[in-house]
């Protein structure tokens, strides 16, 4: 039984002391019979009180298998990109268990979700660092889980040449884990979130997924770790794997229910539509841009901007077609790539405001141009992105950041928070 919030706890006790049986200091005269007898009335009554309250049933609906609801733990579903997911598979109606150490997430992200999915046995929020192995083996015990959707990831390819150690052990270490629970409770899906960055800086493009992968910093190095633990464990499996990785993301939900609202400390490290958004609402005093020497037409990074929404429908696809004792890999991105300056000239059409833009030397780690060949993933899982246009994605971020000047407001947050 997960452990429920302090205040579910504390109405318990409120409930036995109302039924007169608070036991917290017994009779220094009763015997042993009688404190023996007292101890079963207690846990009789407890059982019996569990089992009918409706945060049992709640929680109930988590830990068994019921035909034609698959039950889905999506991992750094506090996220920006794994919240998006969550909302994408709750629409969908699968049973969705979300965990998240809190790093990166936002707890605002769940109580949105929450709101809008509030019915029983539909969404479990649970505290869960992947990184502690008994918290993940309790999480696997405790819940029936029919598929993994894997996101949770500090995924800053600055910070990560900064702190490489960080990466390998978040990345690396802790999908290794997941793997293990995953083997040991018999779950035998999943779908993993990787990244363009394992292939570094190809000598061709587009990028094709037979393209070499010689990722040049740690956070791609930390990625294909992954990818290759994962593709070696299957091959003595039946487990149903599909690999994705992805591009530069960027949008948000078009209904303006969930967005992107990074921690202000990590801003520097952090996406470039974030710091446009920053730059325009005044936040930070202008924009920089670091590198202008690449051997691209203006000198500035070439990227493939893939909307928040497009590799959501990608996951789903994935997941629908899945298949047991198979890997399966794919690129998802646009297949366009558009330079820095690109990008800056949208977001300011995008926000109605004139940047300011300071040009800086390279960031280390970065590459001058990526950007992804989709056919492999159009032919195989009838994807392909419908969110194409710069401007209009960046738009549509730019509604929910001036309505959420400061995030997710968390400040009344009422969340149903479950630890493993």
């Amino acid at each position: 039984m997960l452990g429920l919030t302090r205040a579910r706890a504390q109405q318990r006790s409120s409930r036995s002391k109302a039924l007169g049986m608070d036991f917290s200091e017994p009779k220094k005269k009763s015997g042993i019979c009688g404190r023996i007898f007292m101890f079963s009335t207690l846990t009789t009554l407890c059982i019996l009180m569990l089992n009918q309250s409706p945060s049992f049933s709640y929680h109930n609906k988590f830990s068994r298998h019921e035909p034609g609801v698959p039950h889905i733990l999506v991992t750094g579903g506090a996220g920006y990109i794994g919240s998006h997911a969550a909302l994408r598979l709750l629409k969908d109606l699968y049973r969705v268990t979300i965990v998240d150490n809190l790093s990166r997430g936002n707890l605002g992200a769940i109580q949105v979700l929450q709101q809008l999915f509030p019915d029983p046995g539909r969404l479990q929020f649970v505290y869960v660092d992947l990184s502690d192995a008994k918290s993940v083996r309790k999480l696997f015990t405790q819940n029936a889980f029919d598929a993994v959707m894997h996101f949770a990831a500090v995924a800053y390819v600055g910070e990560s040449t900064l702190d490489p150690l960080k990466y390998y052990h978040n990345i690396t270490s802790n999908t290794l884990g997941l793997l293990e629970a995953m083997a040991a409770h018999g779950v035998k899906t999943l779908i993993y979130s990787s990244t363009c960055a394992t292939y570094g800086e190809p000598i061709k493009m587009p990028i094709t997924e037979e393209t070499p992968q010689l990722p040049i910093n740690p956070y791609g190095k930390a990625k294909k770790m992954a990818e290759d633990i994962i593709i070696d464990m299957n091959k003595n499996s039946d487990m149903a794997v599909m690999i994705l990785r992805y591009f530069n993301v960027i949008g948000s939900d078009p209904e303006g229910r969930l967005g992107e609202a990074p921690r202000p400390e990590l801003r520097e490290h952090g996406r470039i539509s974030g710091a446009c958004f920053d730059a325009a609402r005044g936040i930070i005093p202008g924009l920089k841009v670091r590198g202008t020497d690449y051997n691209t037409a203006d000198g500035t990074c070439i990227r493939d901007y893939i909307d928040v929404t497009d590799l959501v429908d990608a996951h789903v696809k994935a997941l629908e077609k899945a298949k047991p004792g198979e890997v399966g890999i794919y690129n998802v991105g646009t297949g366009r790539g558009r330079s820095v300056k690109e990008f800056v000239e949208a977001c300011k059409k995008a926000t109605g405001v004139q940047i300011e833009v300071e040009f800086l030397p390279r960031r280390p780690g970065d590459y001058a141009e990526v950007y992804s060949d989709p056919t492999k993933i159009m032919n195989e899982l009838n994807w392909t992105a419908r969110y194409t246009n710069l401007e209009d994605s960046l738009k549509v971020a730019w509604r929910w950041q001036k309505a959420h000047r400061n995030g997710y407001d968390t400040a009344s947050a009422s969340i149903r928070l479950f630890s493993a």
